[in-house]
């Protein structure tokens, strides 16, 4: 059975707003199945069975479940509570030891110091809602063995599709929200707003140092529209298809992978001294 660490919050979060329908519109999209996909690659790379993970901002599970289906212990958390009771419907009744728990990002330094964990895990962009990261980075690496690794999917700074999408719908506001570095308001749901920060790989790589070395780094989402666009994907299936595969052989390539609507980072904890 799934875990049911659940705590009470100061406030509601913003993402319970779309708690209900997450899965439908993201999560089982062809989008959303295409987009996680890369990352699912560098999951299973990185992340090995008896290994014992936490991930952050774990939405609905189905990233926590992947993992638990692999052999890995997974413990997860996300500051929507919503989330977390669709998490654990999901995991208890796919009857697998995944312990959810509700806590926020920039509260996770009050998980036990120990033993650590062999790797950590941040999905579409739940980083991004942090407005300092730095107190998260300097938990991480206390939460992290050396040699263990950080997986990372965040907005990517410099996304072809939407500056195109919202150019051909005139908005200019959108199209070039990106390149704002201080944060962008974005609305979830009526009454429900999150400030949206996007950074660049190299401020992130920046911050994690010098207790996390930047290993792998790759797009998602690069001929794969964002999900915005799924009209897109509904006119022109085989189109699709095919930067669906053209994606999976093109998201490492240097210049190309900055066009992504998301980067993945792969982020080793450094030994103390090294």
């Amino acid at each position: 059975m799934a875990g049911t660490l659940q705590e009470s919050m100061a406030r509601p979060s913003a993402f319970d707003a779309i708690a209900e329908g997450y899965d439908e519109a993201f999560t089982e999209s062809p989008i959303g199945r295409a987009q996680r996909s890369v990352v699912w690659s560098e999951m299973d790379r990185v992340f090995h069975p008896g290994q014992r993970i936490l991930e952050i901002n774990c939405g609905t599970g189905i990233d926590a479940i992947h993992l638990a289906r692999r052999g890995v212990h997974v413990e997860a958390c996300d500051s929507a509570s919503l989330m977390i009771a669709s998490a654990q419907r999901r995991a208890g009744i796919k009857h697998l030891p995944v312990q959810f728990r509700c806590l926020s990002i920039e509260r996770i330094d009050e998980l036990g110091p120990t033993p650590p964990y062999d790797g950590v895990l941040s999905n579409f962009s739940g980083l991004n809602c942090v407005a300092d990261l730095k107190p998260v980075i300097r938990t991480l690496s206390r939460l992290v063995r050396p040699g263990g690794r950080v997986v990372l999917c965040v907005f990517g700074t410099f996304c072809l599709w939407e500056i195109l999408w919202y150019l051909s719908a005139r908005d200019l506001r959108k199209a070039f929200r990106r390149f704002e570095r201080r944060g962008i308001e974005s609305v979830l749901a009526p009454s429900a707003t999150v400030t949206v920060h996007y950074r660049s790989v190299h401020v992130l790589k920046k911050l994690f140092e010098p207790q996390f070395r930047m290993e792998r780094r790759q797009g998602a989402g690069i001929l794969v529209p964002p999900t915005y666009a799924a009209s897109v994907v509904s006119r022109f299936p085989r189109l699709f298809r095919i930067a669906v595969q053209a994606d999976r052989f093109i998201c490492r390539f240097p210049l190309i992978r900055s066009l992504s609507d998301h980067s993945v980072l792969t982020f080793e904890r450094v030994e103390e001294g090294d």
